[in-house]
């Protein structure tokens, strides 16, 4: 199957976008089939894969069954529709109807359709013919059916002639006799159309080995109650059928009768004169197609005996014959047939039907007696084998079918007749007589009720509607509608809501057709979005029949109709509530303003609508325009309502009207007028005690004063609405109840009451769980997650919320969402820390990334491979690693976009940076392969924070050379950007690197590079130890490496005065021990090697130092000073 965005009455490709979204869809399904195999294990397919970059999905089938079946679907037009169900949004079916066509067309290979028709129909065929012909043959009836005919006769066809066939019925022009014909005597006359042709002898062969088939399997088929007969063109009946029931013809009382006497006649006289006269009756119908039982009951007095009633008709029977009333005689006949039938004696009752069929008369005219006939001698010759009899007759039957439909009902305990008449008609390649059987038996099986067995006759009539002209035996719209409902039956939705939209879209629908469509996609929602379990209380799919219906009414002709206008308001209200869910608020406010303007003028005439019903119209125009951003327009609206309700006498609506028109001044700006408009509504809604409404207007004016900064009666208010609302029962107010709540909540929050905060929001959750309403459940939750995340975090609390989110997206099948709240979930389980945490951070990624796979969100994509290899890192599950970031490299250069794959590699050398292990690794990413893009983009920045990570990393490795070139760079984008800090952290770096390696005068240099960048004066302490740190580590190099105590002791005083500016005693007791080791050993100033000794041994009291070594320090072997000893 080949998947196409279509438009335009031509059926010309859709834009790429389109196409673009398609492939999307088809993706998703990709990943998770399950609704697709359901979709097609309706269609009698099964899924093989689905290609999403070539728009294909390959199915194959297992029975001859299921691609006859699938086929069918094809020709109808159901797989496209099918799939526009499954793949396609709610929006799609609502903007769908500005557009004069956009769909999904399915197109299948012609060659593979060809194999799959192959061995079904025969490639030699006749064609169906009507309307006169005439005998080229003189012929002597051969029985009371028959007609007989001299050479020249011109016979009326009734119904068809079908050359496959033997017979026909015929009506004969001169006479007006009406009977069967055979299709060898007659020839062409000159208002007969159509081609002429018989079977050949290998077709005739194949239908005879099928009938010896059905011979061996064939059984009697259950016993069911009779129903009129309609020729309406339809497959319902025109009374119940369901039960059995007494027959409503006439009765009659058995009395006791000796066989040869002359009192006979009398008493079989009432029975007699019903039984005669040569036309048919209604009350003839009944007691044909009474069964064994009914009978019974038709007959009185006989106990249930049925040997006595019986002997009773055989002695009317007998009675009739010497009186030669030869219906009569027919009609017991066939009424004795049926009673030994029923009691299994089918030789005796083969030979009362034959006797009913050789009573001398000169023609039938009661041609459903003699149908009946037929059908109940041709289950007699089908349970005694007798093949040659038994499809002579069937002939004969398929003759009386093609011209008189209603005799359908002699046929319902045979069903096999019609089957032989399809399978004749078929090998034929008859279409008019396969149109023809097939209807018949979809008729018999619907009235059977039997829907599984109508199903394949229905569908295969209604593909032959089209093809030729002519042979339409139903109304499309009502063969689609009734095969819709058939498909509801079984449980088909996707069926079933295809041949509705089909019943609907047909030329020949009608008002009726449109709503009884919309009531089974209604009946359907269910099923049709159980699998994706959306939370759809009426699809976006009921809008064609929406529109549909408003056209029989006028309403999207411009003009005003002369339908029902109540009508014409709930369609148009229905159909403005959907474009307004789904945020098309602008034709949400058009159609509204269609209905006011023709339907809702206020006149006396009975075409237009009351005051109240214009009013309720334009209260929700009114809302509309505020939802839609036009609260000036609204208040006008909303003023002229007001201004045609009673000016002395107050109304329920005027509390709603005055709650809206608070909610457009609010919009507008206008707080005061608001407020007192609010206020109004609260004395309306008091007066009338319309409590619901009374709790809206509360908390509106409640959220009003939170925007003027009234909150004390902010809270007032929305406190008072809670109460009200949470004595109101009833799903519509459930959703007002948990908005109040969330709001109330957010004011707690915002006020710092946080546990009250939270009880609004957990209440707000409740409410919208209870009311099943998954927009409210979803507003909450985000709520929720937030509180826990940013205002007090709880990452437990978060990640439940977090996990209630996911549900409901997966619930809403938002795939987008979904994958991004996936996304957080596993970084909130990451940030535990723990083992277990990080596994189920895994899943949660995975998961994740199969999403965004699906979604063909590359970036999203790539991130989440990233951070799977991440996770394993973590995890110690090094093996893993390099492929994950591989992978999400390879994504990334997929993209094309050149800053992303420079964040990317820039994050999967993060991983290896920011842990303990394999952090040699990073330089790879960050030297090799991201800092290249950073110079070759020219973005600085990050080729700033490469150079700083870099310089890091190869000085933890020692590798010191390395890392000069990456610092160095780093000094002069900083000094080229004018950051001090940056510059200062260049400066220490290199001074480090210097004094690593060895170039000591460098790395004094730097430092004091370094610190001549520091703020002045200093602010923080942090920047005081700075000093400290740096003045000791250049002393240190002066002293230990350069060899020149002078110079060092004045590096130590300045560290010592830092020291002493923070109060830092450990730093002043290294610093004074060192000064005094230098004085003492060096300088040769006993008098300052004192003083530091002494203070030195102050702050080593006060540390609890216990000896502090001043050991003599020669100029060799300089390496490192231990002064103090702990």
């Amino acid at each position: 199957m080949l998947l196409a965005m279509v438009e335009g009455p031509d059926k010309l490709p859709a834009d790429e976008g389109s196409q673009e979204v398609l492939r999307g869809k088809l993706r998703l399904l990709e990943a998770d089939s399950i609704e697709v195999n359901a979709l097609f294990m309706e269609l009698s397919a099964r899924l093989v894969s689905i290609n999403c970059e070539e728009n294909a999905i390959f199915v194959t089938f297992k029975t001859f069954e299921e691609i006859w079946r699938f086929t069918t679907y094809y020709t109808m037009g159901f797989l496209g529709q099918c799939m526009e169900n499954l793949l396609l949004d709610q929006d799609f079916w609502l903007s769908s109807l500005d557009q004069e066509y956009f769909a999904i067309e399915i197109s299948i290979q012609e060659e593979t359709l060809n194999l799959m028709y192959k061995g079904i129909l025969m490639q030699e065929g006749n064609s169906p013919t009507t309307g006169s012909c005439v005998a080229t043959v003189e012929y002597d009836a051969g029985g009371p059916d028959e007609l007989s005919l001299e050479q020249g006769d011109r016979i009326i066809i009734v119904g068809l002639l079908v050359s496959c066939f033997e017979w026909f019925t015929g009506r004969l022009e001169r006479t007006g006799e009406v009977g069967l014909v055979m299709t060898t005597l007659v020839g062409p006359a000159d208002s007969l159309y159509g081609s002429q042709g018989n079977m050949d002898a290998h077709q005739q062969a194949e239908l005879r080995r099928k009938i010896e088939e059905i011979l061996l399997k064939g059984k009697m088929k259950s016993k069911v109650p009779h129903a009129t007969v309609t020729t309406n063109g339809t497959l319902e009946d025109q009374s119940e059928t369901s039960k059995t029931t007494l027959p409503s013809g006439p009765h009659f009382t058995i009395q006791p009768v000796e066989e040869g006497t002359t009192t006979n006649q009398e008493k079989f006289l009432p029975l007699l004169s019903f039984l005669g006269g040569s036309n048919y009756k209604p009350e003839f119908g009944d007691l044909y197609g009474q069964t064994p039982e009914q009978l019974l009951a038709t007959f009185t007095g006989h106990s249930d005996d049925v040997d006595k009633l019986v002997a009773y008709l055989g002695v009317a029977r007998e009675t009739a014959r010497k009186k030669r009333l030869h219906w009569s005689q027919s009609r017991l006949c066939f009424l004795l047939g049926k009673l030994c039938a029923g009691r299994s004696k089918f030789s005796q009752a083969r030979v009362y039907f034959e006797e009913a069929l050789s009573v001398p008369r000169d023609i039938f005219t009661d041609m459903l007696m003699l149908a009946s006939i037929y059908a109940n001698l041709a289950v007699i010759y089908l349970m005694q084998k007798n093949t040659e009899k038994y499809l002579a007759l069937s002939e004969r039957i398929a003759a009386l079918l093609m011209g008189i439909p209603y005799c359908v009902s002699t046929v319902e305990k045979d069903s096999e007749v019609l089957k032989f008449i399809l399978k004749k008609a078929v090998l034929s390649h008859n279409k008019m007589a396969e149109a023809r059987a097939c209807f018949l038996l979809a008729k018999l099986y619907w009235r059977r009720g039997e829907a599984a067995d109508t199903i394949p006759f229905l569908e295969r009539l209604l593909v032959l509607l089209t093809e030729p002209p002519g042979v339409r035996s139903v109304v499309p719209s009502h063969g689609y509608l009734s095969l819709a409902g058939l498909y509801s039956q079984l449980s088909l939705p996707h069926l079933c809501v295809s041949s509705a939209r089909r019943a609907t879209m047909h030329p020949s629908a009608r008002l009726a057709d449109c709503l009884n469509g919309m009531g089974l996609v209604l009946e359907n929602t269910d099923r049709l979005y159980g699998i994706r379990k959306q939370d759809v209380a009426i699809p976006a799919q009921v809008a064609p029949y929406l529109s549909r219906s408003l056209s029989f009414t006028g309403q999207l002709d411009g003009v005003g109709g002369t339908g029902d206008h109540t009508l014409s308001q709930a369609l148009t209200l229905c159909l403005s509530q959907l474009f307004q869910e789904h945020g098309m608020l602008g034709h949400a406010v058009r159609s509204m303003h269609t209905l006011i303007d023709h339907h809702c003028v206020p006149s006396s005439s009975s075409g237009t609508s009351s005051i109240p019903e214009r009013n309720i119209a334009l209260v929700w125009l009114a809302w509309l325009h505020i939802c839609n951003s036009q609260p000036e327009v609204s208040l006008d609206v909303l003023d002229s309502v007001l201004a045609s309700m009673p000016e002395h006498c107050t109304t329920p609506q005027e509390g709603l009207v005055h709650n809206m028109r608070g909610v457009a001044l609010r919009s507008m700006g206008d707080l005061r007028r608001a407020a007192e408009s609010y206020q109004t509504a609260i004395d309306v809604c008091e007066e009338f005690e319309d409590r619901a409404n009374w709790a809206v207007a509360e908390a509106n004016l409640g959220l009003l004063c939170l925007k003027a900064g009234a909150k004390r009666l902010a809270e007032q208010h929305l406190t008072e609405a809670v109460e009200m609302l949470s004595v109101l029962e009833g799903q519509e107010h459930e959703v007002n109840f948990t908005t109040v709540l969330l709001e109330l909540g957010q004011y707690c929050v915002n006020q710092r009451h946080l546990d009250r905060g939270k009880i609004y929001y957990e209440w707000a959750l409740l409410m919208a769980i209870k009311s099943n309403h998954s927009d409210s459940q979803l507003s909450v939750t985000r709520r929720l997650c937030h509180l826990y995340r940013a205002v007090c975090p709880d990452e437990a609390q978060c990640i439940i919320y977090n996990e209630h989110q996911l549900a409901l997206l997966v619930t809403r099948g938002d795939r987008r969402q979904e994958g991004e709240v996936l996304e957080t979930i596993s970084q909130l389980y990451l940030s535990l820390g723990t083992e277990r945490a990080r596994r189920s951070a895994l899943d949660y990624t995975k998961r994740s990334l199969g999403i965004f796979i699906d979604l063909g969100r590359r970036e999203k994509e790539a991130y989440a491979w990233l951070q799977a290899g991440k996770i394993y890192h973590l995890l110690g599950q090094t093996e893993l690693v390099d492929l994950y970031l591989q992978v999400a490299q390879d994504v990334g250069v997929s993209t094309g976009d050149t800053h992303f794959i420079l964040q990317l590699l820039e994050a999967a050398g993060d991983v290896f940076f920011n842990s303990s292990t394999e952090r040699e690794k990073a330089v790879c990413f960050y030297g090799d392969r991201a800092l290249p893009i950073a110079v070759k983009t020219s973005s600085t920045e990050v080729r700033l924070r490469l150079s700083n990570k870099l310089v890091e990393l190869l000085l933890q490795m020692k590798l010191y050379g390395e890392a000069v070139e990456y610092a160095q760079t780093a000094l002069d984008i900083s000094v080229k950007l004018g950051n001090r800090l940056n510059e200062r952290v260049a400066f220490h770096r290199l001074a480090t690197l210097y004094h690593c390696l060895g170039q000591f005068e460098l790395a004094e240099h730097y430092y004091l590079k370094a610190l001549s960048l520091c703020p002045t004066p200093l602010e923080f302490d942090e920047e005081t130890l700075y000093y400290v740190r740096v003045y000791r580590t250049l002393g240190d190099i002066i002293f230990y490496d350069l060899k020149d105590p002078y110079d060092a002791a004045g590096y130590y005083h300045l560290a010592l005065a830092a020291a002493m500016d923070i109060g830092n005693k450990k730093s002043q007791l290294q610093l004074c021990t060192r000064l005094a080791t230098i004085y003492h050993n060096f300088l040769v100033d006993r008098e300052l090697s004192l003083f530091f000794y002494q203070k030195a041994r102050a702050f080593a009291s006060d540390l609890n130092v216990r000896r502090i070594n001043l050991s003599p320090l020669g100029l060799r072997g300089w390496a490192h000073i231990h002064s103090v000893s702990w």
